[in-house]
């Protein structure tokens, strides 16, 4: 199959009982990529259902952003009879992920041991906040707290002297990230020697594994022959040059780069200038090679800097603000956002899947209403429509019942 119906992943199922950001990012590229990803919620919903902006009560904009391509099944796990309804899911499921502290595994029946002891061939994947092995196993965790406690915070400090959080929820989507190739990795696994696995992905082991890609630095040796940090990009200076009517992202990189932005400004003899030499050199001096950069570029203007780094064959762009992104020509060009009309909420715009499979992107769904295939899911596990009735109504609030009559 190819093109925009391609499910790569078609017949793996998911149970995701996870919520926020981290693990709902995750099960969502899992059903970007055509798994049949079942969101399992309590009667009060995740939480991001009510984070943001809404037309509808229970799907506000932080919820859109991470659980399109799911099913959504609405289970009270402190009673019985939805945990039955759990294990039968279980049966059925490829992979089972969630993003409780696993102190709270064993009395609700659903930890590793227990679950891949009834269905051998299960992924089972825990997203925590630390691995459990450690002193830090067990804590609570969200992308703020680790941010700081991973470095990325003190990044922004030893660059501007004053710690702050990446203006993104940088800890919960690597952190995703990463879920994924682990869940997908022993996917493989399993389809080779029919073993199903356990997958720990703590947040704080994988912001700290890719803060260290390259702030790692002279620590890679030991004894060390260098601080942590990286210095280019820890730089005061290394942030969009200021233009004499806006901003530009201009990266001369190259010692070819850095020699025709030299010329181009009048000062060829910077190019042989020690400081500025050779890549070794800018690097050691990367705070003054910015700075004089900056110097040069704040003379004209962000138009003559794009010709101009054009004719030098020198990577730039000016700065977009987000309004500019989301208008941005060649996202339009590419198709990359969808909009998608539903007839309650109607028209709503998404962030297509990034990747193309034979030139195509695969399809998106607008994200499950609370317990919408509750009914559906369970009928598929095997319970029958009487104990389904029984279940719905006794562990659905009066709204949330209502939704999964629909």
């Amino acid at each position: 199959m190819t093109g925009a119906g391609m499910r790569l992943l078609d017949g793996i199922r998911v149970l995701d009982l996870s919520a926020v950001v981290m693990g709902p990012f995750a099960g969502q590229m899992l059903g970007d990529l055509g798994a049949d990803v079942i969101k399992i919620e309590p009667p009060e919903g995740d939480s991001t259902r009510r984070t943001g902006p809404a037309t509808e009560a229970g799907m506000a904009a932080l919820f859109l952003g991470v659980n399109r391509n799911k099913r959504s099944v609405m289970l009270d796990l402190k009673q019985p009879e939805a945990r039955a309804a759990l294990f039968a899911l279980v049966d059925t499921a490829d992979v089972f992920m969630h993003s409780m502290r696993p102190q709270k595994l064993d009395a609700l029946g659903i930890s590793p041991q227990a679950l891949l002891a009834r269905n051998p061939r299960l992924v089972y994947a825990g997203l925590h906040g630390f691995s459990e092995d450690g002193p830090y196993g067990g804590r609570p965790a969200y992308d703020d707290t680790i941010q700081g406690m991973a470095g990325l915070a003190a990044l922004a400090q030893l660059q501007g002297g004053e710690p702050r959080y990446f203006p993104t929820i940088a800890a919960d989507k690597t952190s995703g990230l990463f879920a994924v190739n682990g869940i997908l990795a022993a996917l493989v696994r399993r389809e080779r020697t029919g073993v199903g696995a356990f997958v720990e992905v703590p947040m704080f082991e994988s912001m700290v594994a890719f803060n260290l890609v390259e702030h790692m630095y002279g620590h890679h040796f030991d004894p060390p022959k260098g601080a942590l940090g990286y210095p280019r990009v820890l730089a005061e200076w290394r942030r969009p040059y200021r233009t004499a009517d806006g901003y530009i992202c201009l990266m001369p990189y190259t010692d070819q780069h850095w020699r025709a932005f030299f010329a181009e400004v009048g000062e060829a003899d910077l190019a042989t200038d020690p400081r500025f030499a050779d890549i070794a050199a800018r690097t050691r001096n990367i705070e003054a090679l910015y700075e004089v950069a900056g110097g040069h570029i704040a003379r004209r203007t962000t138009q003559a800097w794009q010709d101009t780094s054009e004719r030098l064959q020198i990577p730039s762009a000016p700065m977009a603000s987000l309004d500019q992104v989301v208008d941005d020509a060649h996202l339009r060009a590419t198709g990359f956002f969808v909009a998608k009309d539903d007839p309650s909420m109607g028209r709503l715009v998404f962030p297509g899947v990034p990747l193309k499979f034979d030139g195509e992107r695969p399809a998106i769904a607008v994200p499950p209403r609370l317990g919408e295939h509750t009914r559906d899911v369970l009928a598929e596990a095997g319970l029958d429509a009487k104990a389904i009735d029984a279940l719905v109504k006794k562990d659905a609030t009066p709204e949330a019942t209502e939704r999964a009559q629909a």
